[in-house]
């Protein structure tokens, strides 16, 4: 009896770890964006939702066009595993991981090949791990790109041209400051916007040209100057305490589904921009092509000093990042 009652036990345990190591097999998972169809958020997430369902039996149910509310929101949501993964702008999470700031540092990248070499090595890895503090996965870097400025006051050459002037700003305390510090009037205010510019609640904003073109923003702005100010990437993140509690090559298959299809998503982004920017052309835009950045460079140079970049984290990960820009350079 005692014999058979061991082998019932160890029976009835492996039918615990058969059923936990299958528990999310064909499950759905939730992954929220706030963006529209066709927007770079959702060409990453759609490009994983495709490839994970090809290889496995989840499924992804996608929830766009901020149905679930503000990136902020979605990634509150994603905290408490009510939304299991979103493809978010990096801007919002320095308020719950203040490392993420270093990203947005501005004028850090000079292109796009700076950019995968430093998100897509040690010290990108380091910032997706730190993630972890605020209970979330990083599992890669997809993008938005570089950020442009437009406004409806006047053409934008130098910084004193900034001067004044309302700009909508993402809900980011960097994002705020670097505005501040360029001599403008931030306001933080989620996603989307086009109302209150057309309205004149602000007179300016920024972002890449994707942007730009799919919200029709050269409806409402007229001046358009590529400042490339900020590299803004996308962190493609899932809920830490669900990822880890998922079997070992579920949780590869994820993270290798979302890493081709940052990568799938990047290359989109980098080939369309050409296009985007002669379509704000057509569409009427003012562009300054080659604004004086030195200007814009001299006014934030003391950013680094700021409290925002306050704290031995922080530095630590910024240094990592200015040193891995710095070996790129051979400098």
């Amino acid at each position: 009896m005692k014999i058979w009652a061991k082998r019932l036990a160890l029976f009835c345990v492996g039918l615990m770890l058969l059923g936990g190591s299958s528990a999310w097999a064909g499950a759905t998972i939730k992954l929220g964006v706030v963006t529209k169809p066709g927007s770079a958020q959702n060409v990453c997430a759609e490009k994983f939702k495709e490839l994970l369902e090809a290889r496995s039996d989840y499924q992804v149910k996608i929830y766009h066009s901020a149905s679930l509310g503000t990136e902020t929101q979605i990634l509150q949501q994603i905290q408490m595993n009510t939304v299991q993964m979103g493809v978010i702008t990096a801007g919002p999470f320095d308020v719950f991981i203040p490392e993420v700031r270093v990203i947005n540092y501005p004028f850090l990248f000079a292109d796009a090949r700076e950019v995968d070499q430093v998100l897509d090595g040690p010290a990108g890895q380091k910032l997706l791990k730190a993630l972890e503090k605020a209970r979330f996965k990083g599992l890669a870097f997809s993008e938005n790109g570089f950020r442009h400025l437009t406004n409806n006051v006047r053409p934008v050459h130098t910084v004193d041209d900034v001067k004044g002037i309302k700009i909508r700003v993402m809900e980011s305390v960097l994002h705020k400051e670097l505005w501040r510090l360029l001599g403008a009037n931030p306001t933080p205010m989620g996603w989307p916007i086009y109302t209150e510019l057309q309205q004149g609640t602000i007179d300016a904003q920024e972002n890449p040209l994707w942007v730009i073109w799919t919200y029709k923003l050269y409806e409402v702005q007229k001046y358009l100057s590529l400042t490339g100010h900020v590299y803004s990437a996308h962190i493609d993140v899932a809920n830490l305490d669900w990822f880890n509690g998922l079997p070992a090559a579920d949780q590869e298959l994820i993270q290798r589904c979302m890493q081709e299809a940052a990568l799938y998503q990047r290359q989109w982004n980098r080939d369309n921009e050409a296009d985007f920017l002669s379509k704000l052309k057509a569409a009427g835009m003012q562009v300054n092509e080659h604004p004086d950045l030195a200007t814009f460079r001299a006014r934030v140079s003391d950013i680094r000093n700021l409290d925002i970049y306050a704290g031995s984290e922080v530095q630590a990960m910024l240094e990592a990042f200015l040193d891995a820009v710095r070996q790129i350079r051979g400098q």
